[in-house]
């Protein structure tokens, strides 16, 4: 595997084999980020291509401070937040059964018999209100503090902390109910 460093300088040098190489190597990784800020695949779709058109075109600006890998997560967070604002209308209009197909192929039972699958678990959190599941990823996989949430989505420290404390009660209700269990959801 091309270290990051050689494909940095290949993409900052305007190598198109360089541009494929990124692509390649992180597309599927930021899907994933993607899909759990986008209500359905080809959402996820969109904003994958539109972040990467981003990184693409700003590539040359990063600085090197924290991880390349880390500096695209970002973008691609980013840009699912102004995807979700532009298309707020849209929003409304569809459910969770409408989603279709949201699998990334690479599922895996829990250490529970009657455990949710990742897929299955992706459509719960994906089920989730607007406000409450981006909340919930961004404190829970993206590391964000209740205070950056608060200026990344406009709303107050005390908002997102209480849509926080929603989604985890509307997720452990839908576990308990869906698979008998309690989840294991980490709080700070």
């Amino acid at each position: 595997m091309i270290p990051d460093q050689e494909i940095l300088e290949g993409c900052r040098s305007g190598e198109r084999h360089a541009f494929g190489l990124l692509y390649n190597k992180y597309a599927s990784t930021m899907l994933g980020i993607c899909m759990r800020y986008c209500k359905r695949k080809e959402e996820a779709e969109d904003v994958l291509h539109e972040g990467f058109i981003k990184v693409f075109s700003n590539v040359s600006k990063f600085r090197g401070e924290g991880s390349f890998e880390g500096w695209i997560k970002r973008i691609m967070i980013n840009t699912s937040l102004s995807y979700y604002h532009a298309n707020l209308k849209h929003y409304f209009k569809t459910g969770v059964e409408e989603m279709g197909d949201i699998t990334t192929g690479d599922e895996e039972e829990g250490i529970y018999n009657n455990a949710p699958s990742r897929s299955e678990l992706l459509s719960l959190i994906q089920d989730l209100p607007n406000g409450y599941r981006f909340v919930f990823n961004m404190y829970v996989f993206e590391d964000f503090s209740h205070k950056e949430i608060a200026r990344e989505l406009g709303i107050s420290v005390n908002t997102s902390k209480s849509q926080l404390a929603k989604a985890r009660r509307r997720l452990q209700k839908k576990l308990l109910q869906t698979y008998k269990m309690q989840p294991n959801i980490r709080s700070k």
